[in-house]
């Protein structure tokens, strides 16, 4: 068996290596099923404690996992490797990726010149003039400003939250389904995930307490725009929710508000509620441009204070030159229009899809944000069959744990008319999956 997997060592941490190298090559690939802790440690002439240390390294790094009667298996996305989207094949529409519409996006113009500066930014990491837009952008939404900064983007920002606050092994609350990148993310840190069930509402409570009661040190959610299935927290959501908090209060809380200014709903955060630890996260690769690798961060005290030692202690600070574009884009009244006018488009194309799939009786989820989740029974069905007639979309399985199939489909470049073609050929690929698959 172990020649069979080319697994070698005699200490714990050589065998983990050994895996991990198989991980990483390729010849162990996700799912891959390793050799139970006993054969192994016979095969490799150690003892049965020294695998099982080996097998526990590699769940902390988030490289294998390990599903009771199942086994260990190697990890969905190992931490060891990276998954790139596939590449849309020639020919066919691409509505899969998730992107806003170039056509909605403001011409990026960096500072025109950059003075050196002596030492570093360190002292300083903050540019005063993003600091005061940022704040106001919170402010806006009623989102408590006393401690704000900044981030490389929306998951450099919620890994190193989660990083800071937890432990590998710790559990985390995930809405179900999800942002996929964030549920790559969680086990990449040697964290659990705990589904969180979402509907146009946003996550249900007595999911989220279900969750909390399961050991959840931490949550992770969207108050709108919710990928991949489109779901917005009313006020009535809001303080179920905030009322199912109360009674885990050491409970980190992180909203992920990436989709701010092109949700097409107003605001409505958990954050705003009084909670005593909570973070919202904002970027603006969305409507500013996906090239602009920032995130604006609202929080707690005590969550500034070790967010920004911990990035203190690596990247230092974000980019002044980068901090000055963005500072420029959002106090610019001309992108602010611009920006106004993507958030109407889509929410055009976004309710033109799901009216289009109404008139054929195909139920369609969203209220909010850049895709519509359309519950499937086969997604390998749905997806190859779009795929024949010239739509290339997402199979739900990358975005859910327990949750049933569905399939995201993008809106953000779909015209109305076609959103009428692509709703046509959505039914027919049904009728004919219906006709393969029994009915």
């Amino acid at each position: 068996m172990a020649e069979q997997y080319g697994i070698a060592g005699g200490t714990a941490r050589e065998i983990s290596a050994s895996v991990e190298s198989r991980v990483a090559d390729g010849t162990l690939g996700p799912g891959a099923v390793l050799p139970p802790v006993r054969r192994l440690a016979e095969d490799l002439g150690v003892s049965a404690g020294t695998v099982a240390s080996a097998y526990k390294e590699l769940r902390g790094r988030g490289v294998v996992v390990t599903l009771g009667r199942g086994g260990t298996v190697v990890a969905s996305v190992p931490a060891v490797t990276s998954r790139r989207p596939p590449r849309v094949p020639e020919g066919l529409r691409d509505l899969a990726g998730g992107h806003p519409d170039p056509a909605c996006l403001p011409v990026l113009r960096p500072p025109g010149s950059v003075a050196p500066v002596p030492g570093s930014h360190r002292a300083s990491p903050r540019l005063a003039a993003l600091e005061d837009a940022t704040r106001d952008w919170f402010a806006r939404d009623g989102v408590p400003t006393g401690s704000v900064t900044f981030a490389h983007g929306a998951l450099d920002c919620i890994g190193r939250l989660l990083s800071t606050e937890l432990r590998p092994g710790d559990s985390v609350a995930v809405e179900d389904p999800g942002f996929h990148h964030l549920l790559d993310l969680v086990p990449a840190l040697g964290l659990r995930m705990l589904p969180v069930t979402v509907d146009d509402e946003g996550i249900r409570p007595e999911a989220l307490r279900t969750a909390l009661r399961a050991g959840a040190k931490a949550l992770v959610c969207s108050p709108r725009g919710q990928s991949p299935a489109g779901g917005r927290f009313t006020p009535a959501r809001r303080d179920e929710l905030l009322s199912v908090l109360g009674d885990f209060p050491d409970v980190l809380v992180v909203e992920d508000d990436h989709n701010a200014e092109i949700a097409g709903v107003d605001a409505v955060t958990l954050v705003s509620g009084g909670l005593p630890r909570w973070a919202q996260v904002r970027t603006v690769s969305k409507h500013l441009g996906i090239d602009l690798r920032w995130a604006a961060l609202a929080c707690d005290p005590a969550t500034l204070a070790r967010h920004d030692g911990r990035l203190l202690l690596t990247s230092g600070w974000v980019s002044h030159i980068l901090q000055a574009t963005v500072a420029d884009l959002l106090t610019d009244r001309s992108v602010t229009r611009l920006v106004a006018d993507a958030a109407r488009t889509y929410t055009t194309r976004r309710e033109a899809l799901c009216s289009a799939l109404a008139e054929h009786g195909i139920e369609a989820r969203g209220v909010s944000g850049l895709n519509v989740w359309v519950p499937v029974r086969d997604e390998s069905a749905v997806v190859n069959g779009l795929r024949t007639r010239g739509w290339w979309t997402a199979a739900g399985t990358r975005f859910r744990i327990a949750t049933p199939p569905g399939v995201r489909v993008t809106t953000a470049t779909l015209t109305p008319a076609e959103a009428t073609m692509l709703a046509r050929d959505f039914a027919q690929t049904l009728a004919e999956s219906q006709a393969v698959y029994g009915g």
